[in-house]
């Protein structure tokens, strides 16, 4: 005689389900994020899950033990992607044709092997947004832009914290740092916001370096001025209408931790937010190189979807969504099955409907309307068949009206 063996129903660490309910509220944000990415003439682009693993490869420094290998058939190795920049930059080498400067946004999910905490999973939704091909400092202003945009539009209050990676990096030479350790110095000095200078400073005396010259770091970096770039990058952003000091601020001490950065970076902090910033990008003119002769400038913005979506949580500021159905179609018994699934077709020409397939009487379905958040139901009985009319109930104000179908959808609509 055999047992069956139940399966626990549970998801892997750091990786979730989103039932239908939060996943309209999802989806309602993201519609209004790519709302704004086309207004300023970005445009979407798809990639694999699964990237090979010689793409990943070396290519975002210490964090690459985060990265997922994927077992697979054959001598192919193969890796979940990390983030969506160095896909793209595997795309534009790929995709010579493309017209330059390349602009487009992607939204996909990347993995990473995390110690998940508030804000940070193992699976999460990246929304980018990069252009490719352009020397320019306007290019850096109109990512910038429209990230402020993004935010604007979704009504979270956020600052936009910019900085040179040359200017930083400069900073820590003249403060006596070796040439070997600037990157990792810089890495360190990029945590300075999540556990304090003083931590900062023994982490840099522990690569070897004096507490004297890891404490000169920071007074040498606390000493820094926008250079011409960063200068010219703050006009475009006020020419925008943004705010210095509300919408953006120069900060002398954000570094960005990915190797691939090699000029400006930015980050987006949200106010009264204190898991960490909401979006973060910069300037990374040397990583297309790794996959072709042809080195293209690039610089980009990727929002922390997740962080995001909390952020306009602890604010009230998500979307109100409902079900997809503006009204329910009843089947007030299995005799007028027909004449409800014609009534629910009928009604598709003008408003969205759900036909009720489950069993239950009016009670139930009624019942099942009102947890969907379906605002309205049809009634459809024996004599509204014979007069040729609907009943409509409104759930929200326990009324209805016995109506034509012409004034029923123009109580729906």
């Amino acid at each position: 005689m055999s047992t069956k063996t139940t399966i626990e129903p549970r998801n892997p660490k750091g990786m979730r389900d989103f039932l239908p309910a939060e996943k309209r509220v999802r989806d309602a944000v993201l519609r209004k994020m790519i709302e704004t990415f086309e207004s300023y003439g970005f445009d979407p682009l798809e990639t694999p899950p699964v990237e090979l693993k010689e793409t990943l490869a070396g290519k975002i420094g210490a964090e690459e033990k985060l990265i997922y290998q994927v077992a697979s058939k054959g001598d192919t190795e193969m890796a979940l992607r990390y983030d969506l920049t160095v896909p793209l930059a595997r795309v534009v080498a790929q995709y010579p044709g493309l017209p330059k400067p390349f602009k487009r946004y992607q939204i996909g999910s990347s993995y990473r092997g995390e110690n998940t905490q508030k804000g940070r999973y193992r699976q999460f939704l990246q929304v980018d947004l990069d252009t490719i091909g352009s020397n320019s400092g306007l290019a850096d202003a109109e990512i910038i832009s429209a990230a402020l945009g993004t935010y604007q539009k979704l009504g979270l209050k956020v600052k936009m914290l910019i900085n040179s990676k040359e200017l930083l990096l400069g900073k820590i030479t003249e403060a006596g740092i070796p040439e070997d350790l600037k990157i990792s110095v810089s890495n360190s000095i990029d945590k300075v916001m999540k556990i304090g200078k003083d931590a900062v400073v023994a982490e840099i005396q522990e690569k070897g370096v004096s507490a004297d010259i890891a404490e000169k770091v920071f007074s040498t970096i606390k000493t820094a001025q926008p250079d011409q770039t960063i200068k010219e990058l703050l006009a475009y952003l006020s020419i925008a209408g943004f705010k210095d000091g509300a919408d953006y601020q120069f900060d002398p001490f954000l570094a960005r931790g990915l190797d691939y950065y090699t000029g400006t970076v930015f980050e987006a902090d949200a106010e009264g937010y204190t898991a960490g910033s909401v979006g973060g990008g910069g300037r990374y003119d040397n990583l297309i190189g790794n996959f072709s002769d042809q080195s293209l400038p690039a610089v980009g913005f990727s929002f922390g979807f997740d962080r995001t979506l909390e952020a306009l949580g602890e604010q009230g500021l998500l979307p109100q969504e409902k079900s997809s159905a503006r009204v329910l179609v009843t089947v007030f018994d299995e005799s007028l099955s027909q004449e409800s699934f014609q009534l629910a077709q009928a009604l598709r020409e003008n408003v969205s409907a759900e036909l009720y397939t489950g069993e239950g009487n009016l009670e139930k379905q009624l019942k099942y309307a009102d947890l969907k958040s379906i605002p309205f139901v049809a009634i459809l009985g024996l004599k509204e068949i014979t007069e040729n009319k609907v009943i409509i109930k409104n759930l929200a104000t326990k009324t209805q009206q016995t109506l034509s179908f012409p004034e029923a959808i123009k109580i729906l609509t």
